[in-house]
């Protein structure tokens, strides 16, 4: 047993931005239940400077949570050349719709493009499966 195991995972928190895929659409037409759905849908996508504010790696799991809801995600290094630290995306999908808020503004339309979360590593937790998301 190492000291560091009773250490508490760094915390960060982001705002997301939700988008669409190509890929995972595809995938979702073959099997919305399917492994090959959850491997390109349950993913944040983070700027390198959160990756070690976080101190995990590119592909660990990450605990995503926020009030309305809590899911554990594959962490994969975004492919922008930009920095955008502070800034998740994340593709829109069952784990990131339970993080939408409810609130609407009055609009009726839910904040996919801009919503804040807690981020921080899962020590190897296991991706929250679709089953459990519904």
């Amino acid at each position: 047993m190492g000291f560091g195991q009773f250490l508490a995972s760094p915390e960060i928190k982001l705002k997301v931005v939700t988008y669409r895929d190509v890929f995972q659409n595809t995938a979702q037409e073959t099997s919305r239940f399917g492994e090959e759905y959850e491997k390109s849908s349950a993913v944040i996508k983070l700027d390198p400077k959160d990756i070690a504010k976080l101190a995990i790696k590119d592909g660990d799991t990450v605990i995503v949570k926020n009030s309305s809801g809590r899911v554990v995600v594959k962490a994969m290094k975004s492919d922008y050349e930009d920095s955008h630290a502070g800034i998740a995306y994340m593709v829109n999908s069952p784990w990131s719709n339970s993080l939408v808020p409810d609130e609407t503004g009055g609009t009726g339309v839910p904040k996919f493009k801009n919503f804040e979360v807690t981020v921080q590593g899962a020590k190897g937790g296991k991706v929250t499966g679709i089953s459990e998301i519904f």
